[in-house]
Formats: C-alpha cells, structure tokens, sequence
C-alpha cells in the first residue's frame, strides 16, 4: 500500500504502533537501514511513510522521538531531551518538574511524555517572539509581572491560531499553569504570569461528544441489544465507565470477582494503576465469561478477542464503531448526532454524582441529629472508608439497578446486608 492510501488520521495510537511493527520496520529493513538505529524523518520519506509525523502531531500530540520510544527505541541521553532552547535556568527546572510528574503525581509515562512535548512547543515558540526563553528568570520579580504577563499572552495568541480545537489550547494552558504554580511552590517564582490567561479567551470547555448519554438512552442501548457482546460493550462503557482501548484490551487476568469487593485491575490507566468498582453487572460479565471458554478451548483470555489483530483483541476504534452501530440501531442520537463511546463514561460519571448526591440527602437526617447542617460532616467525619465506599456503591448500584432494570441476582450487596 502507499502512503497516499494510507488513511492516517483514521488510525489509533495503537493501530499505528502495529501498522509500525508490521509495515513501516519491513520496509526500512528492505531499504537497507539498521533497525537498531532510530530512523529519522529523512529515513521515512524515503520509504514513503511521511505521513506518520504528521499525524503524530496533528491527531495525537505527540513527537517522532516519542512514538519512536513507545515502539522500542530507547531515548537520547547524552544531552537529554531535546527542549529546543538554550536557556539552561529554564531547563533544569522543566525537567525537575517533569521528573515531579513522574515521581510524585505517578503519571503514566505517555502522559508524561505528551506534557513534556507541550511545554517544549511552549518554550520554543516563547523563544521565537522574545528573543530567548528565560521563562525563570522574568518571573522571580514580581516587579516584572505586567510585562510578562503581556508576553505569556502574545504565545498564547499563536497557539490560539495555531491549535486546531479548544480542547487542545486548554491542555497546553493546564501544562503550562502547573509549570508555574510547580515554580511557585518552590519559592522560584514570585507569580505564575498564567493564572489567569483562560479569561482572555472564548474557549469552550465542553466538546461536543463530551456530553453524556441520558438514562433512557443507555436503557435503550441495553434493549436492543441482540448479542452478548453487545450487552457487554454497553455496560463495560456505560456502567463501569471504561474508556474505550481499556474496553477493546479487557482480559480475564484483569477480573477479580468472587471477593465482596468485586473489580476490574489495571496495571496502568492514564493516571497509573487502579482498579474500577464492578458496582453492577457482574452476573453478566460471568455468563459473557462462561460463554467464551466452554465455546472456544482455544480462548485467548480477551472478553472481545480478535483472530486478525496481532494483540489478539480488538482496538478501540472497534469499540466505537460497535458501539455507533448499536447506537444507530437503537435510535440513539445526541443532538441529532449518533453518539460516540465517550458519551457513555461521561453518563458513568453523571450517574455517579447523582448517587453522592441521593447519598447526602440521606444522610441529612443523621447531620441534623448532631446538629449539623452539612451532611458532608457525617460523611467525611463519622463515617470511616469503608463505610464510604460501601453506602456510594449501593447508591451507585440502585441507581444503575434503574437503568438496566436488574434482575434480582445481581444485586452485589446482597450478601454483605
């Protein structure tokens, strides 16, 4: 295939690190270079994969170096990361607190890594129209605070220009702000000339498929589904609120189901390892279990295998065209739109809130009694963890209960009443 039929924009991060390892290495090897050299730019114009640095760019934020690092290759070290500016003040302190991200914040090394890319644009576009990047320094005096303001906001217009969607100019914003607020706190800088720059702009902070599905939709959703796979995709986006790629990369190993506490364990999430609640819907996910080994003695241990993908499962591009397809069927649209997979964990959230909320407003009469008029004292005060966590999930669980119209058995607290 050549690169112009290549439909770059349409593959996942994941797709590409596959479509790298199955074509892109192969066609290097044939042209003759080292695959124990890091290719460069040139070396993919040359075979025809061009395409893959922009897109990178464009569609996931991320440098050639950095994909080139999540596909095997190990980074430069002699000179460290390639920042892009000479200021060496302003260097060592974005790597102290890159290195904060990484140690103290427990950030993914993805995460990390799209952060520090980022900040470089930022401090190589603050060199090009002041003349160097000695972001450090002018913020010690807070003498100095008009005008830097005034500079931080003239990169910003450019970015503003440059940046395809709002989501985007915000991201960059948080990471620069938390740069400054990490200098604040370490007594460098007298003000974080970024605080307040989000006020300048028009930017919308709620993207379209960012908004959630309603309860009658994922009723619906759940009613037309035909297969249980289908059942599946609804309650693992809907009702355990995964992202999509941790729904397409779901295996048993992950599962822990005969404890009182019954969850779903991940190794690493975009914010490091965690675990996610099977509040509802684990009766469902054994028979989806039991269906899948008594069927298939050759069950790679996915809940949504794949005979055609080298990771043996499906991607999260998959899940979401399922999930649209589903959607369609179901008559489903959000603003006349079909909806995407993202509606559905935003619908886990709100649900959520509105279980905390059902839960504060039981436990008024409780607050009321000690003579209180926050519930949240109860909450916080009298209440330990456990206790917490556990009346939260019975709220979270009725409320799903609700939607899904739960048969009886898979009430989880059944047992613990």
């Amino acid at each position: 295939m050549s690169s112009s039929q290549i439909q770059w924009s349409h593959k996942s991060l994941e797709e590409l690190r596959e479509f790298w390892n199955t074509e892109i290495e192969l066609a290097l090897q044939r042209a003759g270079h080292d695959l124990e050299d890091k290719p460069s730019y040139q070396d993919l114009l040359d075979v025809g994969y061009g395409g893959l640095t922009y897109t990178l760019r464009e569609h996931h934020e991320m440098t050639l170096s950095e994909f080139l690092e999540s596909v095997g290759y190990v980074a430069e070290s002699d000179d460290g990361y390639p920042w892009g500016i000479d200021d060496e003040t302003t260097i060592t302190e974005l790597e102290s607190f890159v290195q904060t991200l990484e140690r103290r914040q427990g950030l993914t090394a993805t995460t990390v890594a799209t952060k520090r890319s980022r900040l470089a644009t930022y401090a190589q576009l603050y060199d090009e129209l002041h003349g160097q990047a000695t972001l450090v320094d002018r913020v010690v005096d807070d003498a100095d605070r008009a005008a830097e303001i005034r500079r931080v906001l003239a990169v910003f217009d450019e970015l503003d220009i440059d940046l395809g969607t709002d989501a985007s100019k915000q991201r960059y914003l948080s990471d620069v702000n938390q740069f400054y607020s990490h200098l604040e706190r370490r007594a460098i800088a007298a003000f974080n000339p970024a605080s307040r720059i989000s006020e300048e702009y028009n930017w919308n902070r709620e993207e379209k498929d960012n908004q959630p599905l309603s309860s009658e939709d994922v009723r619906r959703l759940s009613d037309a589904a035909e297969e249980p796979e289908e059942e599946l995709l609804v309650l693992a986006l809907c009702a355990w609120g995964l992202r999509r790629n941790e729904v397409a990369s779901l295996h048993v190993s992950q599962l822990v189901l005969e404890e009182a506490d019954p969850h779903i364990y991940f190794e690493e999430r975009k914010n490091g390892p965690g675990t996610v609640a099977l509040v509802y819907g684990r009766e469902q996910l054994r028979d989806h279990l039991d269906r899948l080994g008594g069927h298939n003695h050759q069950w790679n241990g996915y809940l949504f295998p794949s005979t055609t993908s080298s990771s043996g499962h499906i991607v999260g591009e998959t899940v979401q065209s399922r999930f649209q397809r589903l959607a369609n069927r179901a008559g489903v649209t959000v603003d006349g739109e079909i909806p995407t997979s993202k509606m559905g964990r935003r619908f886990w959230y709100t649900t959520y809130m509105e279980a905390q909320k059902q839960l504060l407003e039981n436990l008024d009469v409780i607050a009321g009694d000690q003579g209180s008029s926050d519930a949240n004292v109860v909450l916080e005060n009298y209440l330990s963890e456990a206790e917490r966590r556990k009346y939260r999930r019975e709220f979270m669980h009725e409320q799903l209960a609700d939607v899904f119209e739960a048969d009886p058995r898979n009430r989880l607290w059944a047992s613990m009443e």
